[in-house]
């Protein structure tokens, strides 16, 4: 399999997550609770918007975690066999998801085959 393409799309969507990280920080950063400047409901907007940005930078970090093991599993020639069964995943499964690790089967908690 090549895996020149995939690796360049895994690097663009790491990148490009990676930026996002960093222009979304202030967004994440504590909220300052000045009783003198906002009221009570401007507060509570103000945190239910920081857990909001903490929540979109938890998940991110996952996906960035996860394209990073598909980088290395292309590294390891392993890129496209599914890590339960070592079977090969579905071209379009990898199309979907450069990140996948499992074959349709695997995922579904099916047998292979069956």
């Amino acid at each position: 399999m090549d895996t020149a393409p995939y690796r360049a799309r895994l690097a663009r969507e790491l990148e490009s997550l990676a930026e996002e990280s960093t222009a979304a920080k202030d967004a994440r950063a504590p909220v300052a609770l000045d009783p003198q400047s906002v009221g009570r409901l401007s507060r509570m907007d103000a945190l239910q918007i920081q857990a909001m940005a903490q929540e979109t930078e938890r998940r991110r970090q996952a996906r960035m975690a996860a394209l990073g093991a598909a980088l290395r599993r292309i590294e390891l020639n392993t890129f496209g066999a599914c890590l339960a069964c070592g079977e090969d995943i579905a071209a379009k499964r990898l199309e979907f998801d450069l990140a996948t690790a499992t074959c349709i089967d695997c995922a579904g908690g099916r047998t292979p085959g069956r």
